[in-house]
């Protein structure tokens, strides 16, 4: 490794890494025998993504890195822990210990161990200051990039692909603790909905122009606009349209033509998506089905269920084109150490049962194993969350059922994530699935047309913003007549011949010159987190 110590790479299903110093942009690794390489077309409904999150690394979250919370008490979300690691001036304070997180918390070990797994897709979750901040956001600013760029080349290296996950934007898109910040929605929604939704948008903008480039169009082929929003389908239609025409406006429309747009369900279900955007380029919807968070649930998974075998609860799912899981987990409930919250415990029972991994009984494992392999069948195309769980600060892993990495040492996640294939069916449960039959939009094997009703359906922007205090002319906006920001791209590829790399900017549509997103000079703003007016405005502020 970089580091200067070694690993053996183990992989039993026939995958191969490669390194090429004089092309660092070299296609041919497969993780697997199963698997196309990244030279080599996906095929949706025929390939399956087994694939894996790195939740945790470049976005803080209490219950996967729970020592940093159990050091700074009072943080309980990322705004909240960097806001005390600067006011920390001792040694080993400060925001280097993000910076630190960065470099140590992924390795290549890890990428070649997933690999190894039969893995063959890893989902990355970014948030908007890997970009930037603007004044008074105390996130480490445009430092995770760096590291981001190092993943990219350990899993060209495997043949892993790639999902990019826009996991934290302006405002809070949720109000969960990994959005940023914790019990605030300010995303399309309240007074500075539409401010935030705008720098949202130049942000996703900034990402499809660096990973829409021939260097990783082929290793990212799938961009999750923005985790799990919350504003509601009626909201999030507008945003998502008008997030489809940006992106298509650079890549073009078609397979080749930049990545598949992933687009959130709000936690509504596919069926209140069914028939949204017809025509829609290559558009995926992006479900997160946990069992954890539906209340108490005490259904015990070692003793038999329904299903005349031990497990529980199984899945069930509802079809809509392309489809991923992009998030999922080994848990029947919010069991673990800060995974309801910092210093929030939960309400099941049955939790010191659960968080007792390391006494698992044989029959706790089966049954564990079998609702993953039940979960992992229902849903065909899915991302474990997560790789890995960080120790707390006794050492221990806390929140044992959301560790990928764990289960596989331990036995209740397949070493072989194939045998899942058919769980259901064996047990007489059919699965409502893909039939074979994507229309040709879909998977862009013509160019797609979204009907103009659909622009008069969806305006940009929106009619109304839910929680507003004004009407939608009246709320703040941004001017796009700032700089322009280009992501840096690796400067390691100093053994490439100059015509492999030349050309090779950050930006891939030379034609968009449009100007970075800014504040209107002359306007004054809420807080984009506490946006409340000062001063109610009566008129469109147009500045000075």
């Amino acid at each position: 490794m970089d580091n200067g110590t070694t690993f053996t790479y183990h992989n039993s299903f026939g995958g191969f890494w490669i390194s090429d110093p004089t092309n660092p942009f070299n296609n041919n690794a497969q993780p697997n025998s199963w698997t196309p390489p990244l030279n080599t077309s996906w095929t949706w409904g025929k390939d399956r993504v087994f694939g894996v999150n790195l939740g945790g690394w470049l976005v803080m979250e209490p219950f996967i890195t729970p020592s940093y919370y159990q050091k700074y008490t009072g943080a309980v979300d990322e705004y909240t822990l960097s806001t005390l690691m600067i006011a920390d001036t001792g040694a080993g304070g400060g925001l280097a210990q993000l910076e630190a997180h960065y470099d140590t918390f992924i390795t290549e070990q890890d990428i070649a161990e997933i690999a190894g797994a039969g893995i063959n897709w890893v989902r990355v979750p970014i948030a908007f200051w890997a970009i930037e901040t603007w004044a008074g956001e105390p996130f480490l600013a445009r430092t995770s990039w760096k590291y981001f760029l190092r993943f990219l080349g350990w899993a060209r290296k495997y043949g892993l692909r790639v999902c990019l996950d826009l996991h934290a934007v302006p405002g809070s898109q949720n109000g969960y603790n990994h959005s940023g910040m914790l019990n605030v929605v300010n995303f399309m929604r309240g007074n500075m909905g539409l401010a935030n939704a705008q720098r949202t948008l130049d942000y996703i903008r900034v990402l499809t122009e660096f990973i829409t480039q021939p260097e990783y169009q082929d290793l990212i082929p799938i961009f999750g606009i923005v985790n799990e929003p919350t504003a509601g389908t009626a909201a999030l239609s507008n945003f998502y349209l008008e997030a489809h025409n940006l992106i298509r406006n650079i890549t073009g429309l078609g397979a080749g033509h930049g990545p598949y747009i992933a687009m959130h369900s709000a936690f509504n279900g596919a069926g209140d998506w069914v028939g949204f955007l017809k025509g829609a380029d290559r558009m995926i919807l992006d479900e997160h089905p946990y069992f954890a968070f539906g209340g108490v649930n005490t259904s015990p998974v070692n003793t038999t269920g329904t299903t005349g075998q031990p497990g529980g609860t199984w899945p069930a799912r509802t079809s809509f084109g392309v489809m991923i899981a992009g998030e999922f987990s080994a848990a029947p409930n919010d069991c673990g150490l800060f995974m309801v919250g910092v210093n929030v415990v939960s309400a099941n029972p049955q939790c010191p049962e659960y968080d007792d991994w390391a006494n698992y009984s044989d029959a706790m494992k089966a049954g564990l194993l079998n609702m993953v392999l039940a979960t992992m069948d229902a849903l065909g195309d899915w991302f474990f969350w997560t790789w890995k769980i960080g120790p707390d600060q006794s050492g221990n892993i806390s929140s044992p059922l959301w560790s990928y990495k764990l289960g596989l040492a331990n036995g209740w996640i397949p070493t072989d994530p194939r045998t899942a294939q058919g769980k259901c069916a064996s047990f007489g449960v059919s699965i409502d699935r893909f039939s074979g039959d994507f229309l040709p939009w879909q998977t862009g094997s013509v160019p797609s047309s979204i009907p103009a009703a659909s622009s008069v359906a969806y305006p940009w922007p929106p009619a109304t913003m839910t929680s507003a205090d004004v009407s939608v002319s009246l709320l703040p906006t941004y001017t796009n007549t700032g700089p322009v920001i280009t992501m840096p791209v690796p400067t390691t590829f100093t053994s490439a011949p100059s015509r492999v790399t030349s050309g090779f900017d950050g930006w891939f549509d030379q034609a968009d010159t449009a100007g970075g997103v800014v504040t209107v000079k002359g306007c004054t703003y809420p807080n984009e987190y506490s946006p409340t007016f000062a001063v109610v405005p009566t008129a469109a502020c147009t500045g000075t």
